[in-house]
């Protein structure tokens, strides 16, 4: 098994950035495909970006693209979520979550989750 722990969220101004973390434990980190989901209240849990495991490839939501980045550092066990530009409407609770086989966008697919950290951007 693999245990996720979420970091860095918090309340920023809209037009601020955030960075978020997701530190690993467990099994060998490398060995899996990352993916960052966030879920606003009344709203069903959405796909936000996803990382390869070497970090080779990047995917994002349209709605995040050009504004969030998604990287790795497996010597550190740990995947980051950049966010910049952040709109009100990116307020949720964030999430990371890993799987050990093939690249998908969808949250019931992937295997191992956090706990999550809230984003709130409101001015």
């Amino acid at each position: 098994q693999v245990q996720l722990v979420e970091s860095g969220g918090g309340l920023v101004q809209p037009g601020g950035s955030l960075r978020l973390s997701c530190a690993a434990s467990g099994r060998t980190f490398s060995n899996y495909f990352v993916g960052w989901f966030r879920q606003a209240p009344g709203k069903e849990r959405e796909f936000v970006a996803a990382i390869t495991r070497s970090g080779s490839s990047t995917f994002y939501a349209d709605s995040v693209k050009g504004r969030f980045t998604i990287s790795r550092d497996n010597a550190k066990n740990t995947v980051y979520l950049q966010m910049n530009g952040l709109k009100p409407e990116d307020t949720a609770v964030y999430y990371c979550a890993a799987r050990i086989s093939s690249p998908t966008i969808r949250p019931d697919e992937y295997e191992y989750w956090g706990q999550g950290t809230q984003v709130t951007v409101s001015s």
